[in-house]
């Protein structure tokens, strides 16, 4: 067939523009015009034929190159494809790449580590979407020595967002610095599970997802991850 028509969420996704689960939203926020008319659900079923712009700014119907990076995300930089004028966003780290990024999933603006940056939705997908149940690995750094008490008061869960949870693994590594292991992925969830147990967090980076580690690459630096690399963040 001619021009197939496919639905607008998976043509943005395909375009890089954010994971289809993000690209709803982003649909739903009413910045999605195609043929210069806001349109608000994501079943629309469009063609290459059609003129789509997200926040004014024009995409390509047609699918990228799909590139895959991890970076080990500064503190103080937003995942978000866009900001105010002096936010600083973690796809400015990425000058000179041609294709259109997007973050897989979010590190709140004070957390470091390890962060997935990509342009396919449908990977972006199988990472963040529950039913992966991905094990996201942390390093803490807190205001004060880590107990005994502190470890089982962790390990007991805490009310995140209204769903209690546990995290899956929880190992003190020197004075005042423990490894959090969780799978629930909800806002806030490492620090909150530590204040719940009476400890301030002072630094938070993320290590590891599933079978990806961050290894020694550089905060603020950035570099392509090979199929392999992909393949054992589900191992």
């Amino acid at each position: 067939m001619e021009n197939p028509k496919q639905r607008l969420s998976k043509v943005m996704a395909a375009a890089g523009v954010a994971s289809r689960r993000s690209c709803e939203e982003i649909i739903f926020a009413g910045r999605v015009k195609v043929n210069n008319s806001v349109v608000l659900i994501p079943q629309t079923m469009v063609s290459q034929r059609d003129s789509i712009a997200v926040d004014n700014e024009p995409i390509c119907a047609t699918a990228q190159e799909k590139v895959y990076y991890m970076v080990n995300k500064p503190a103080g930089y937003i995942c978000s494809s866009k900001g105010g004028e002096k936010s600083k966003l973690v796809v400015d780290l990425f000058e000179g790449i041609e294709q259109r990024l997007f973050t897989v999933g979010r590190l709140d603006k004070d957390t470091e580590g390890l962060l997935l940056v990509t342009n396919d939705g449908h990977f972006a997908n199988q990472v963040i979407h529950p039913s992966s149940n991905l094990p996201k690995e942390y390093l803490a750094k807190t205001d004060k020595e880590v107990t005994h008490d502190h470890l089982i008061a962790i390990s007991n869960g805490a009310l995140v967002e209204g769903i209690f949870v546990k995290p899956a693994n929880v190992t003190k590594v020197r004075r005042g610095t423990v490894k959090v292991t969780v799978t629930e992925g909800k806002k806030h969830e490492v620090r909150i599970l530590l204040e719940s147990a009476g400890l301030q967090v002072l630094e938070l980076s993320r290590i590891r997802i599933g079978g990806l580690h961050l290894g020694a690459l550089e905060t603020g630096k950035w570099r392509e991850i090979s199929q392999n690399e992909r393949d054992s963040i589900f191992r």
